[in-house]
């Protein structure tokens, strides 16, 4: 059978018609361990496909860093994009657009997206500090627009006077997690997606390189296929299948302002923290980098932190309230680049984890890949730079340069 003359939507049920013939029953083609932004994406990428899909969370689905994160979306330009970063971020930033409008069609939820344009600014330092940025956006075929404080603060006025270096980023974008997240929550389910809250997973029942099922608390769930999407917890799951990878958790603590009006218009980053206004006046102020385990607690030294680094950029943000703080735990690989494929000494278990701070961005990219992975076509971005074995020896996670009392 020659795959390229078929319509997609044929050779994907063909190809697993031919899976339930072997073993008939009513499982799902694939189960998504994991109920974040990229457990969900993928289940509705492959449910519009016609793949039956489940997906089960350890608790509530959509409710862990997917849902804590800021949606940040920066720019890329697939036509130049040279790094495998890059690559995907530039894919992702093409999809965008076309998933917002189609989820908001389906479920008539509006996720929030939008290209609100960002700054990239310095408190302090040499004028010519962020030129090497600059250069490797233009490299990359993305607009980038070198400012002087002057200009950077006729662009944003609620800007501290007399910054160092900026330049913009017309094409950055925007997305309001929670709202995203109902969004796909609900068009999973209008695709026919099972949806399997509470239900921790523990390890696999297989035979020889093939997964049988996956365990969990509540009982075996059989399937086709199945994908580790569990984010910071992947590596626990994981090496229940004897795949030792290096992901750990760092948290991620936020603060959300309520001002009206709103002091700020676009994006604003300071190096990994950043400000990102809302359309309603709210302004998150993010975000700590700190090992601590699978502790989601908030601190007063990280919300200290933040509020200190939010009234510094933008003293309008005094008069503004602190509506709600919180934190997230993001999946980091030693090498921040995501694990994407198939696990290593199995013949159905794929991975799809350690996106650290860029899950919701590379999200899109991620489900479009994935889907056409586990129904054998050639994925749109090759996949072996995120391979899980793609480390001869084990790295050593980088410095957290972003802790919680900064």
């Amino acid at each position: 059978m020659d795959w390229q003359r078929l319509p997609k939507q044929n050779f994907v049920g063909q190809f697993f018609r031919r899976i339930r013939e072997v073993r008939p029953g009513s499982m799902p083609d694939v189960v998504m361990i994991g109920g974040g932004v990229i457990g969900l994406s993928l289940a509705y990428e492959l449910a519009g496909q016609g793949v039956q899909c489940a997906v089960l969370d350890q608790s509530a689905i959509g409710q862990e860093s997917s849902w804590a994160g800021a949606g940040i979306l920066p720019p890329g330009d697939s036509a130049h994009a040279a790094t495998p970063e890059a690559r995907l971020r530039a894919a992702s930033h093409s999809l965008w657009p076309q998933w917002s409008e189609r989820l908001l069609s389906e479920t008539g939820i509006d996720n929030g997206y939008r290209r609100c344009g960002g700054l990239e600014v310095r408190l302090q330092g040499p004028p010519d500090e962020l030129d090497a940025e600059i250069a490797r956006w233009r490299d990359e075929g993305v607009e980038a627009v070198p400012l002087s404080w002057r200009e950077a603060w006729f662009c944003e006025p609620g800007l501290a006077p007399g910054l160092t270096a900026a330049y913009r980023l017309p094409q950055m974008g925007q997305v309001r997690n929670p709202r995203h997240l109902k969004a796909l929550i609900a068009a999973c389910t209008q695709r026919g997606v099972t949806l399997l809250p509470g239900n921790p997973a523990w390890g696999f029942e297989r035979s020889g390189e093939r997964i049988l099922a996956v365990q969990t608390t509540t009982g075996k769930i059989a399937a086709g296929q199945f994908v580790v999407t569990s984010g910071a917890w992947s590596g626990r799951l994981l090496a229940q299948a004897g795949c030792p990878v290096a992901i750990r958790p760092l948290r991620g603590q936020i603060v959300l302002f309520a001002a009206e009006p709103c002091p700020l218009k676009q994006v604003i980053n300071v190096g990994p923290r950043y400000l990102v206004p809302r359309g309603d006046g709210r302004v998150l102020v993010g975000a700590t980098e700190e090992d601590a385990g699978f502790d989601k607690r908030t601190t007063a030294g990280g919300i200290g932190g933040l509020i200190a680094f939010g009234l510094e950029l933008c003293p309008a943000l005094a008069a503004a309230t602190v509506e709600r703080t919180w934190a997230g735990l993001r999946p980091q690989s030693a090498d921040g680049l995501p694990y994407l494929g198939l696990v290593p000494q199995t013949e159905n278990l794929f991975v799809a984890t350690g996106h650290f701070r860029a899950g919701l961005q590379l999200s899109p990219i991620t489900a479009v890949t994935l889907a056409q992975r586990l129904t054998g076509r050639p994925t749109t971005v090759p996949l072996e730079p995120y391979a899980v074995d793609r480390h001869p020896q084990p790295l050593e996670f980088p410095e957290i340069t972003i802790q919680g009392s900064n």
